[in-house]
């Protein structure tokens, strides 16, 4: 009997987490959708946030380090910023700067396909300049 029950508890363990695999595979992340996400206020006023909260490295000043840092983000399904990594970038004394500016970005308007919200992939270039 025992052995019945140990039995029956792993299936059903197993079960959980082959359910919990194919939850997490069905959050897919698009790179293109019917409805883009969108930054409260717009682009405008996204790349006002980052003129606004943006801070030079001193070590990059101190290297004169100039030039554009291109950022890939996930906009969640709740609009929430997500897995922020450089993809592009002149010089790496920009990086971190331009990773936490992106990480810091309040709340946007998710993106959707076919009526729901949806994870979307974006690049952002910041541009440094002395």
């Amino acid at each position: 009997m025992k052995l019945a029950i140990v039995t029956f508890a792993l299936s059903i363990f197993s079960f959980c987490a082959m359910a919990q695999t194919e939850e997490v595979k069905s959050e897919e992340v698009y790179d293109v959708v019917e409805e883009q996400p969108e930054y409260p206020g717009g682009a405008s006023e996204m790349y006002r946030y980052i003129a606004n909260n943006l801070t030079y490295p001193a070590e990059a000043v101190a290297k004169k380090a100039e030039g554009r840092v291109y950022v890939q983000f996930v906009v969640g399904k709740t609009g929430k910023v997500e897995q922020v990594k450089v993809i592009r970038s002149p010089h790496e004394e920009l990086n971190a700067e331009a990773i936490r500016v992106i990480r810091e970005m309040p709340v946007w308007e998710p993106g959707t396909q076919r009526g729901r919200a949806v994870a979307v992939k974006m690049v952002i270039p910041i541009s440094f300049n002395l």
